[in-house]
């Protein structure tokens, strides 16, 4: 299961979505499932609530917006997409990572920072380039062949429930280098 929860506007690549999961579909073939939460513009909503009936089941969309929703969609699904052209800091990702859920994320700004990929020392998402249709189809593609190995899967599941972003980490982090810094200016 794939998962898609946000807005739904070009700066979050929703607009790319409905191509990504059609040629997801015919490209990879029926090996996932696709789950869309989100409102925004008319346009987008339209082409996702359009491609429902070409996809015999394997996807919905839910047009609103349900925070009870998402949090199951959060716990439920394997994977959360975020195509995202600028994401100043996202929490998506950061909610997905303590359920366990796998980002795949464009490779931008809070996205950089919080995920690191599977293929990198110490990494447990799946990032992509480009905000191109191309680019996320790949990064489904991935997300379908680490599905395929349970045991890695597993293991990245666990290394990611076991991060922390919260503000405790992130403050001693910060008085850390301030210390240091203060040390090494001898005051």
């Amino acid at each position: 299961m794939i998962t898609f929860i946000g807005r739904l506007v070009g700066e979050k690549g929703a607009d790319l979505l409905p191509q990504a999961i059609e040629d997801s579909f015919y490209y990879i073939g029926r090996k996932m499932n696709f789950l869309v939460l989100g409102s925004g513009l008319p346009d987008i909503q339209g082409r996702l609530t359009g491609i429902q009936g070409l996809a015999r089941g394997d996807y919905n969309t839910y047009i609103g917006y349900d925070e009870a929703l998402s949090h199951l969609m959060y716990a439920g699904a394997d994977f959360i997409l975020m195509p995202s052209r600028v994401e100043p800091c996202g929490l998506n990702q950061l909610y997905a990572l303590r359920y366990g859920t796998v980002p795949v994320v464009r490779n931008t700004g809070g996205l950089h920072d919080t995920v690191i990929d599977y293929g990198d020392k110490n990494g447990y998402g799946i990032r992509f380039n480009q905000a191109t249709v191309g680019d996320m189809t790949h990064g489904i593609w991935r997300s379908v062949e680490l599905y395929q190995q349970p045991q890695k899967l597993y293991e990245l599941r666990q290394r990611m429930m076991k991060l922390d972003f919260s503000w405790q980490s992130s403050v001693r982090a910060y008085l850390d280098l301030y210390e240091g810094m203060r040390k090494e200016a001898g005051v």
